[in-house]
């Protein structure tokens, strides 16, 4: 396992600063998940820790020795990209092992390790197969064997899942964490989806700019959001946003609460609105709501039968013991 510290490190590409000074440890056996929209380093972050970008000042240090300087290839980590870059032309158990023949290892090992990987990825009837005739979670699953017959420090997964369709996506999402469970490797995870982040993390770091906005569990992070980036997108559908009168009642620049913490009623309630768009999802039902003095529809949370419709008449009720108070600076009052 591997404990990865990250003291003041920076990254810039042509002058221009893409990761600010930041600091940040990873304990053995976590499963550490990097999110945020496109372009907030995330990826580029991975990168440094994994020696393919090098890093313009600061220190990354690897089971207590400095490895800010050790190629890539001697860090004791495996990565895991999007694309499977598997070769076509090679069996499954051959491209599992690839990096253990480069690796010149002995030939028994070789076959014990490719045998225990493709075990555990359920992978043991597929040995003699090509990559084309395999499904695009088969692949994934190759391309995440050939990292795990290196038996590495830790994993680094930069969005191994974005090629999938939706059900591959869960399936394998499921099986990305039951593999942790099992390893007890430490793993760095990235992604742009925070569903991924919320379900499969030990730890979350959101990244914002190159910045990390806030480190900490998907449920520190749902309940105890930092400023208005991360309230707004940890949690799915994201929070609701107010600004104006309605917020300054309560002392605050901007409120935030969550659609699950507001209850609609056709007769009585502190906001008026009225029904746009109603999102029917069997045991759920989203309702957007276009509230008086306030431009961004609302969304709200109800059961599955809720009998309202578009244009309807609806009032509002939010649950006081769950409202988000941020100021101008758009940090969290507490």
């Amino acid at each position: 396992m591997a404990h990865i510290v990250l003291e003041k490190v920076e990254k810039n590409f042509s002058g221009v600063t893409v990761i600010p000074p930041l600091d940040l440890e990873i304990e053995d056996g976590e499963f550490v998940v990097f999110v945020g929209p496109s372009g907030c380093g995330k990826s580029t972050l991975l990168r440094l820790i994994a020696g393919l970008e090098d890093v313009t000042d600061g220190t990354i240090s690897i089971n207590g020795k400095d490895s800010t300087s050790v190629p890539p290839a001697k860090r004791g980590l495996a990565m895991v990209f999007q694309s499977y870059a598997l070769y076509p032309h090679m069996t499954v158990r051959k491209n599992i092992g690839f990096p253990l023949r480069m690796a010149k290892m002995d030939k028994s090992e070789q076959v014990r390790r490719v045998e225990q990987a493709a075990a555990v990825l359920n992978l043991t009837d597929y040995l003699d197969r090509r990559p084309s005739q395999l499904s695009g979670g088969q692949r994934q699953r190759v391309a995440i064997g050939r990292a795990i017959v290196r038996e590495p420090a830790a994993f680094l997964f930069d969005e191994p899942l974005s090629n999938l369709d939706a059900a591959l996506r869960v399936g394998m999402r499921l099986e990305i964490s039951g593999l942790h469970k099992r390893l007890k490797t430490t793993m760095i995870y990235v992604t742009h989806d925070q569903v991924e982040a919320m379900t499969m993390a030990d730890k979350i770091v959101v990244l914002h700019d190159g910045r990390i906005e806030q480190v900490g569990s998907p449920l520190e992070l749902y309940r105890a959001p930092r400023n208005l980036f991360v309230a707004g997108f940890i949690g799915s559908p994201k929070m609701n946003f107010i600004e104006g009168t309605k917020a300054e009642k309560f002392g605050a620049h901007t409120i935030g609460i969550r659609s699950e913490h507001i209850t609609p009623s056709p007769t009585e309630g502190l906001w008026k609105g009225q029904v746009g768009l109603s999102e029917h999802l069997g045991s759920d039902t989203f309702l957007h709501i276009q509230m008086e003095e306030h431009n961004d529809p609302i969304t709200v949370r109800s059961g599955g039968d809720v009998d309202m419709h578009h244009g309807d008449t609806i009032y509002l009720t939010p649950d006081a013991n769950y409202i988000y108070r941020f100021d101008d600076r758009g940090l969290r009052i507490t």
